[in-house]
Formats: C-alpha cells, structure tokens, sequence
C-alpha cells in the first residue's frame, strides 16, 4: 500500500503508492475518480483535493476509506484539466499558479457532481470533505450551497475566507498544531467569529504536535509518534460524517 522510498523533500509528504479500488468518470466536463461502498446506499462524500490535485494516490487513499465506511465517495478534478501542482514546481510562481485555481468557484463543478450522484447512485444526503486547498474550497461550500448536508474541512487555508463565518451547514474543522501555513493565532479567531456568528453545529479541533497534512499525507507505518493523531483525524471525520448523514 505505501512506498517504501522515502518520500520526495517537498511539502507533499509521504506520496502513498496506492492504485485504489475505485474508476475514473467522465461528469459532464470534468473527471471524478469514484469508489463505491460494499453495501447500496443513499449517502455520499464528495472528496475536495488539495494543490497536488484529483490524482494524488494519497487523496484517493482518502476517498476508498470514506467508501469502506458506507458511502460513495467522488473525487473530481477541481482544477477542470489544468495542471495539479507538482513537487518540482519552483515554489516562488505557486501564487500566480493558484490564482487560476479559486478554492472559491467551484460551484458549477459541485453542481454537476450533485446532479450525477443523485442521478447515478441515488444519493439523497450528501457531504463534503477537503483537504488544504479543499479544506477552504469546503469553507466556501459550507458557506453557500444549500443542497449540502455537512462538511469536515482538513486543515484549509482560513485567510482564503476571511471574514466568513455564518455557515449554513454543521462543520468540523481540523487544524495542526504545529502547521506552517496556518498560525495557531488564525484558528482562535476562526473559532471566536464561529462562536460569534454561527447558527449551526461547528467543531474546531486542533492535533497536539502535528504539521499541515497530517491526516492524508502522513504515513503510519513510517511516522510511529504521530500515528495516533492521524487514526484519531480520520476517525473523527468519519464520526462527524456519520453524525449529519
């Protein structure tokens, strides 16, 4: 399931070498990697990738896990056939790279993938999960689609939205506590302008000694001291998933 090499000196972390047990889809005009669950179902996970993009081994790692759980889980392309950032990409053009790809306008790619799932799986409650990138694309998602039911976003970028905090949905937000993207100081303001503004269940939860990632991108097998943190992040996803689909 995972390499043995170790991993790349990037900020991608551990890349799994995972095949996964889903297929790739055609969703209207965008690909989507899809994983069934062993039993029929009316519930399912859209999966938000992060900056390495819908075919990251890791993320689809992620999506198979959420089917192994009982749903189907769907992972488009959010970059819609651009490039997914790669780990030999000089990291001083990555704000030019991601100003064409906005965590926040992914509403037409969320749209048809809704409509596929109701039409193709019968799907009638339905999450959404992110990671980084996805985690804030998740943020925006909560903010403003009505036709979802909840959202877990994993360590997402919070400057991306700032100043947005009256979300429709229940929302569970993972953080690291030692993530250099994201200062501890943003996640307290995140959680006291929920408090202040949010009508709706939320959850800030930050894991003691662990860095941006963690829940994907970290192996277990080769990183012994975080191991409990991530089985307890993806665990608490799931949890939450279960408790608002």
């Amino acid at each position: 399931m995972a390499n043995e090499l170790r991993p790349c000196p990037c900020d991608i972390g551990d890349r799994f070498d995972y095949g996964g047990r889903g297929q790739e889809v055609q969703v209207e005009h965008i690909k989507a990697y899809v994983c069934k669950p062993p039993a029929s179902t009316d519930r399912a996970v859209i999966v938000i990738h992060d900056i390495f993009g819908w075919q990251l081994p890791n993320t689809r790692y992620m999506a198979d896990m959420l089917a192994a759980n009982g749903y189907v889980a769907i992972c488009p392309d959010f970059f819609v056939g651009q490039e997914a950032w790669k780990p030999s990409n000089d990291w001083a053009t990555f704000d030019d790279w991601r100003k064409s790809r906005n965590a926040g306008k992914i509403d037409k790619e969320v749209d048809v993938t809704l409509k596929y799932l109701r039409e193709q799986y019968g799907a009638k409650k339905i999450g959404v999960v992110g990671f980084c990138w996805g985690g804030a694309a998740v943020q925006h998602l909560m903010l403003k689609n009505p036709h979802l039911e909840t959202g877990v976003s994993l360590y997402g970028v919070i400057r991306f939205f700032d100043d947005r905090y009256s979300l429709l949905h229940p929302t569970f937000f993972i953080f690291a506590e030692k993530d250099d993207h994201i200062p501890l100081e943003q996640v307290t303001l995140l959680e006291q302008k929920l408090k202040e503004n949010c009508r709706v269940d939320y959850e800030v939860k930050i894991y003691p000694g662990q860095t941006h990632g963690f829940v994907h991108r970290k192996r277990e097998d080769i990183n012994p001291q975080d191991k409990p943190y991530i089985e307890e992040g993806r665990k608490d996803m799931i949890n939450w998933l279960n408790k608002y689909l």
